[in-house]
């Protein structure tokens, strides 16, 4: 046995961590998150974890760096309290874009990341759409990618009738194929060229969308350009709806205001980061929570239980 089940939390997605607890009927154990006068982070854990097998939840949102080192220092103080085993929960695992060399003088953040997080004391991560799976090889330890597909397809059964699942690129086609395959609906791609980083041009739509929903599949929406380009060729080419479908809620810089602009109808995401009530106001997010999976994925983990049966 791996000891009392401890939940503790980081400060990237409080609610989520008290959600995960609820469905786990256990509670939060105290740590104390501060900052020192010159920017630096103080961490406490304020309770016995001797022995303990410990889930440390923090997804490395923005502000990227500071979530990430405030996840390496809880992990420090864990293993040098005598945890017997930790395992950091990241719901969204940032710097995953960057997992290979783009250009000779380029890091690969994703390796250094994982270095980072297994020197800090972790001994297993548990994370949900990997934005590259191979990323999971980064990793000397245990690392299990769950996917929110059962989350994000409860939201789309009940309308898919005439339904399409679009890829907004050739890369994401796998993704929206699994998804097209659970809901017996017809399969297309936006053939998208980037231009710069950020900035996203889509061309011509690969399959039959004319009067048919479409679902816009991706892992995440950052900028949401590349969303909203899709969106924008599935109209021009007869779509008689266009819904957004991702996991990952970034939404940052001008993500609102190219969504409540696009011929959305309907943005569904997951709670893997936290959302402000201001951007909420667009009215077309819905959110849709990975708590109860996560708790699933935890009580597995703790018990030694296969974790293999959430991998669909």
């Amino acid at each position: 046995m791996n000891g009392e089940l401890k939940i503790i939390s980081g400060s990237s997605n409080l609610a989520l961590s008290e959600a995960i607890c609820d469905h786990l009927g256990s509670t939060l154990t105290p740590c104390l998150r501060e900052k020192f006068s010159d920017g630096e982070i103080r961490i406490e854990i304020q309770d016995n974890v001797r022995g303990c097998d410990v889930f440390v939840v923090q997804s490395t949102c923005a502000p990227v760096n500071f979530h990430f080192m405030e996840l390496c220092l809880m992990l420090d103080a864990l293993k040098r309290a005598s945890a017997r085993r930790v395992t950091a929960v990241v719901p969204y695992y940032g710097y995953a874009r960057q997992d290979r060399k783009v250009s000779p003088r380029a890091p690969i953040s994703a390796k250094l990341c994982a270095d980072c997080l297994t020197v800090a004391g972790m001994d297993r991560m548990v994370t949900i759409d990997l934005h590259a799976g191979q990323i999971q090889g980064f990793f000397n330890l245990p690392v299990d990618n769950i996917y929110a597909a059962p989350v994000l397809l409860d939201s789309l059964r009940e309308r898919k009738e005439d339904m399409v699942m679009v890829s907004p690129d050739a890369g994401g086609t796998e993704r929206a194929r699994a998804y097209a395959k659970r809901l017996n609906a017809g399969l297309a791609i936006v053939d998208k060229r980037r231009d710069a980083p950020n900035q996203a041009k889509a061309m011509h739509v690969i399959g039959e969308v004319k009067d048919k929903i479409c679902v816009v599949m991706d892992d995440m929406i950052d900028t949401a350009g590349t969303m909203c380009q899709a969106a924008k060729v599935l109209i021009d080419h007869g779509a008689r709806d266009v819904i957004a479908c991702a996991t990952h809620p970034i939404l940052s810089g001008p993500a609102i205001d190219r969504l409540s602009a696009a011929p959305f109808s309907e943005v569904i995401v997951t709670n893997t980061l936290p959302i402000p009530e201001e951007k909420l106001k667009c009215g077309k997010i819905k959110v849709m929570s990975v708590a109860g999976m996560l708790a699933k994925c935890i009580h597995n983990v703790h018990t030694e239980s296969s974790v293999s049966v959430l991998f669909v």
